[in-house]
């Protein structure tokens, strides 16, 4: 499925459906450390790199999609630092990152290029480096199928091509690095949500922190030390 008439859709004209995601991508920025130099694969509406060069990140970020890398390019002056291309052909040398973000992108890939973009993420990460991300944890594909009224085909809304589950995601990443950890949590967008939403969001919280975990929650993954 080729999907670059969703991201050239969803980076630009409906960057607004990204503001859902500033909790999880605020997660992933903590969890790194200042003056490290790190390459985000999947601009988005380009929040990750705000967050990540106010903390004193050398952020680079790579996109197929060139309207959104030279808009987040330009914001932040990131100059060659930002450039259109595709994660299973990345254009900067082996071991050139501490560390490597992967956010809400795995689930789009098809077999080949999956695999092709774990191996490069691997190759341009430092021997210590890290690779980053979150996933939908256990999603149901078929209930997000819709059908377009113009030629009847059947596709998932936001693209999605594979579903994990924490055991799923580790078997996945674990021939490519040493060491793969993945842990199951919760982002609520507390800011968008009215009062109803806020009081559910809470139940689901406290349940989750006992152990319940419904739908729409994420897989954070991080793995380590890069097999090449």
């Amino acid at each position: 499925m080729d999907q670059t008439r969703i991201w050239d859709h969803f980076q630009n004209e409906g960057a607004e459906s990204f503001r859902a995601a500033r909790p999880r991508l605020r997660h992933l920025v903590s969890r790194l450390a200042a003056g490290s130099s790190v390459l985000d694969i999947g601009v988005g509406d380009g929040t990750f790199e705000r967050l990540a060069a106010a903390k004193g990140l050398a952020v680079h970020v790579l996109d197929p999609d060139p309207k959104a890398i030279e808009r987040v390019g330009h914001e932040l002056r990131l100059g060659d630092r930002a450039r259109a291309g595709f994660g299973q052909s990345i254009p900067w040398p082996d071991g050139s990152f501490d560390a490597v973000v992967l956010s809400e992108v795995l689930e789009h890939l098809d077999d080949l290029t999956f695999e092709g973009t774990l191996a490069e993420a691997a190759r341009v990460l430092r021997p210590a480096g890290r690779l980053l991300g979150t996933v939908p944890a256990d999603e149901d594909l078929a209930a997000q199928q819709v059908v377009c009224p113009d030629c009847g085909r059947r596709f998932h809304r936001w693209g999605h091509a594979r579903s994990f589950s924490p055991e799923s995601l580790r078997e996945a990443l674990g021939p490519r690095f040493a060491s793969v950890t993945v842990d199951r949590r919760w982002f609520p967008a507390w800011d968008l949500l009215n009062w109803r939403g806020r009081v559910q969001s809470a139940a689901r919280w406290l349940l989750s922190r006992a152990g319940v975990w419904g739908a729409g929650h994420n897989l954070v993954f991080e793995a380590r030390g890069p097999r090449r």
